[in-house]
């Protein structure tokens, strides 16, 4: 993949990353601007090419998580090596400036590393399987806040509310493959939180609703096995196009809290692809949709945690991957892609300061 191949370079050192970030713990100046429960997605490339990004999150967040670092591409390159040096800066960049982490993602149907379409059996897929999860969340036991250990499991368009994804892991191991992933990280750290994690739930579109229902099965059926699933990560990757369903959103959220279930936001940016108008008119709606999904949120409690998937517009993975007709970029995310803020970042401090 291009976009892995593209950072095989970033092996330099994490004391290398801190230097040209932070020398030492963030100052009072800078701790007073931050936003209670904001974070921010990070890849080590953009953390080492631009030093303004690692300026931003130090300044508006008080967490972060790596964006491609923890998943296994990355940390497992063959089925025999672990790699955690591109992670492990990351946490020491977060260390360094005073942030808390968070882990994404232990299981995923996506970005499966070649080698381990090789094995041949299903016990030597669970093997692996477990072995990973252990032996990560292990190494970063204590460490962490928290894991988004299953990653996307409803198919886009469910037909029925018992739908799933089909996946590598599915295929070899059934529908236990879920439990399974919590048990294993469970073990490896008794106290970590641990989450599953969807996307595009949040309008009133039907395949929306769809998918809500099937992941609100899912969580359920969960639950009554016992499973250790302590929260549910709402990605948010919104659709400025569409208006948000916060009276659904709102009911689905309550009743996650009447379960003991604690919500984050884990993955928050809007695609203004389809929008039309100027920066100001559109930077206008963006933020009321953003708004408009914190609301429905905290309709029950407040918001604690609210991560965005990147934090400037010029190191958004959405502009690789919606291109807007007018040539122009888009601008998903809380600061411009000369770092300014925007309207946006007027909403995530309204409710991190409410929670």
């Amino acid at each position: 993949m291009t976009r892995l191949d593209r950072r095989e370079f970033l092996l330099g050192s994490a004391a290398t990353l801190a230097a040209g970030t932070s020398a030492a713990a963030a100052p009072e100046s800078k701790l007073a601007q931050r936003r209670p429960g904001y974070g921010a997605a990070a890849t080590l490339w953009n953390l080492q090419a631009d030093p303004r990004f690692g300026e931003a999150i130090s300044t508006y967040c008080t967490q972060l998580v790596p964006e491609l670092e923890l998943k296994w591409p990355m940390l497992r390159p063959d089925a025999h090596t672990f790699a955690f040096e591109r992670a492990d800066a990351i946490l020491d960049f977060a260390r360094q400036n005073d942030l808390t982490m968070r882990g994404h993602a232990l299981a995923w149907y996506h970005d499966i590393p070649d080698w381990t379409r090789q094995i041949k059996d299903a016990k030597g897929v669970e093997r692996a399987f477990v072995d990973h999860i252990a032996t990560v969340v292990s190494y970063y036991k204590d460490k962490l806040t928290s894991w988004d250990v299953v990653n996307e499991p409803i198919p886009d368009n469910p037909k029925k509310v018992t739908d799933r994804r089909d996946s590598f892991w599915s295929q070899n191991l059934g529908d236990r493959w879920i439990p399974l992933a919590f048990r294993t990280a469970a073990a490896a750290d008794p106290y970590v939180k641990l989450a599953i994690n969807e996307y595009d739930i949040e309008s009133a579109k039907g395949s929306f609703i769809a998918k809500r229902a099937a992941f609100r099965k899912l969580i359920m059926d969960l639950l009554d096995q016992g499973v250790p699933l302590h929260a549910v990560g709402l990605q948010s990757h919104l659709h400025a196009e569409l208006e948000i369903d916060t009276h659904g959103l709102a009911e689905f959220v309550t009743e996650l809290r009447s379960w003991g279930l604690e919500v984050l936001v884990t993955e928050l940016d809007v695609n203004d692809q389809k929008l039309a108008g100027n920066p100001a008119e559109r930077d206008a709606i963006v933020a009321q949709r953003v708004d408009d999904l914190l609301t429905a949120i905290s309709t029950s409690g407040p918001v604690r945690s609210i991560l965005t998937w990147g934090i400037s517009d010029r190191h958004s993975w959405i502009n690789g991957t919606f291109a807007r007709e007018d040539k122009q970029p888009n601008r998903p995310l809380p600061l411009d892609g000369e770092f300014k803020p925007k309207p946006f970042l007027d909403v995530i401090t309204k409710f991190a300061n409410a929670a």
